[in-house]
């Protein structure tokens, strides 16, 4: 997947990275860093799951380039680290992926806050937390910062960008031009909100496909495919926003003018109440399986990251005419 050019002096790129946790969020990030050219120093409580990490990576690499001297160059660019500090040291931005506990992430952040550079921007990848919480109380305070990306940041490429309450806005603007220097797409949040952007509208999305499926009105396939082969594909080009400016000639303020009633009075009747209880989990499970193929899940992962990354290619195609 074709990053930004990290030559471009609007996109500069921190001298060394350190990733903290190296689970599927944090294993994916050393992708997104070596891929850019960037060398990372990678560490996780778990030293089983750090080498799996690197394995996972070495593996992801050998599969995506046929030049030996480019997989060697980064395969060399991500390095195991034995110890907190070791991976800290000389780290300019250091991206946090451990558990999502506020508890956890406090520990985490005390921790960092002993040990990173002193200029070093010390990142979350939290998806629900808010980092005035997280870095309450510690005297870097202002250099915390939250950078959520989606699962998996080496593919899907937005970040949400929230500083906490006495994060420094230089920090916030290095955070957005790192991440773009990287390759990926930074979205800033004015303040927080549970869930940010994303898991928000997601979970709006979802409860309404799930009640679908518990009052009887469609089946878990019926109600994929209409994302999957009606909304998704417009959306994944343009938006809701975007969507509706192509919707009427005059753009998106004719387009709600006109259907703004009906959006009213659908938002009305969207009032679900449904809860994962087992009937309607084992209901999923069973409408679901068919739909796997017979692929186990490692390769369904497989083939949704190819898809994505064919559609980002186009993507960046049809963005050139």
């Amino acid at each position: 997947m074709p990053p930004a050019s990290p030559d471009s002096p609007a996109h500069p790129l921190p001298a060394s990275v350190a990733v903290i946790a190296t689970g599927v969020i944090g294993r994916s990030w050393l992708r997104v860093f070596s891929r850019a050219g960037v060398p990372v120093r990678a560490w996780d409580t778990d030293s089983s799951r750090l080498a799996d990490a690197i394995a996972w990576h070495s593996r992801t690499v050998t599969a995506e380039h046929t030049d030996a001297d480019r997989r060697a160059a980064e395969h060399a660019l991500v390095t195991p680290a034995p110890s907190l500090e070791a991976a800290l040291e000389g780290a300019e931005y250091v991206q946090e992926s451990g558990p999502e506990s506020l508890e956890a992430k406090r520990a985490i952040f005390r921790s960092l806050a002993r040990h990173a550079e002193p200029e070093a921007i010390l990142a979350s990848s939290t998806s629900v937390i808010d980092m005035t919480d997280i870095a309450d109380g510690i005297a870097t305070a202002h250099r915390c910062i939250v950078a959520h990306p989606v699962n998996p940041p080496h593919v899907v490429p937005v970040v949400e960008v929230l500083g906490g309450r006495d994060t420094s806005p230089e920090v916030v603007e290095c955070t957005m031009r790192w991440l773009q220097g990287v390759g990926q797409v930074p979205v800033r949040l004015n303040y927080y909100v549970p869930g940010f952007l994303l898991n928000r509208m997601q979970a709006a999305l979802v409860r309404e496909a799930v009640d679908l499926v518990a009052r009887g009105v469609a089946s878990v396939d019926d109600v994929d495919a209409v994302i999957r082969d009606g909304l998704g594909l417009r959306w994944a080009f343009l938006g809701p926003f975007g969507t509706a400016d192509t919707n009427a000639d005059a753009g998106a303020r004719d387009y709600f003018a006109r259907y703004g009633p009906s959006y009213e009075s659908l938002w009305r009747d969207l009032r679900t109440n449904v809860r994962f209880d087992e009937a309607l989990l084992e209901r999923i499970e069973r409408e679901r399986e068919p739909m796997t193929r017979g692929r186990t899940p490692d390769e369904r992962r497989a083939w949704r990251d190819r898809a994505v990354t064919a559609l980002r290619t186009l993507k960046l195609e049809l963005a050139k005419h």
